[in-house]
């Protein structure tokens, strides 16, 4: 059974963060200059998403028993990495929300992959600011989980701000 939820997250300092609800999650050290390029900042407990705006983004959950299909192609910047999940329990929520009231979802404890797919990036970025005010131009991402070997992070398609969606 698949677990999907919504959420907005305000995507302060242009991210969000997807960790083990039972760690840190720092990520103090992960934001090199590749990750920011990459818009993926990983450490092994907690990933850091970059976001084309610093403001509310639209996010899907999804928790998954298994890999998913590669629909790529549908988004404009796709990234994937491992994340370890200590107990279980993985939290979702902008850099600087309050970890305590953070949304939390039940995941195999362990190693677990996560592919996050960004779209309407172009339209977001265009309206800035008030992107966060029309569905028609709210960043979305979607962040799919499902217990997974340890792996590199790999960048499945990446997008740049003239739009052209370069695969990596």
């Amino acid at each position: 059974m698949t677990t999907t939820t919504e959420l907005t997250l305000f995507a302060d300092y242009f991210q969000i963060h997807v960790s083990d609800a039972d760690s840190d999650g720092d990520l103090s050290d992960a934001w090199t200059d590749q990750a920011v390029a990459d818009q993926l900042a990983v450490a092994p407990d907690a990933l850091g998403i970059g976001t084309s705006v610093n403001v509310n983004v639209s996010v899907t959950v999804c928790v998954l028993h298994g890999e998913p299909i590669d629909d790529s192609s549908e988004f404009d910047h796709v990234v994937e990495a491992g994340l370890e999940v200590s107990l279980g329990r993985l939290m979702v929520l902008g850099c600087t929300d309050y970890a305590p009231d953070a949304a939390t979802f039940e995941v195999p404890s362990g190693r677990n992959r996560v592919r996050v797919s960004r779209s309407n990036l172009a339209r977001a970025t265009e309206a800035d600011i008030d992107s966060d005010e029309s569905p028609e131009t709210t960043e979305k991402i979607r962040i799919q989980v499902w217990p997974a070997p340890e792996s590199p992070a790999m960048i499945i398609k990446r997008w740049s701000q003239s739009g052209d969606g370069l695969d990596a």
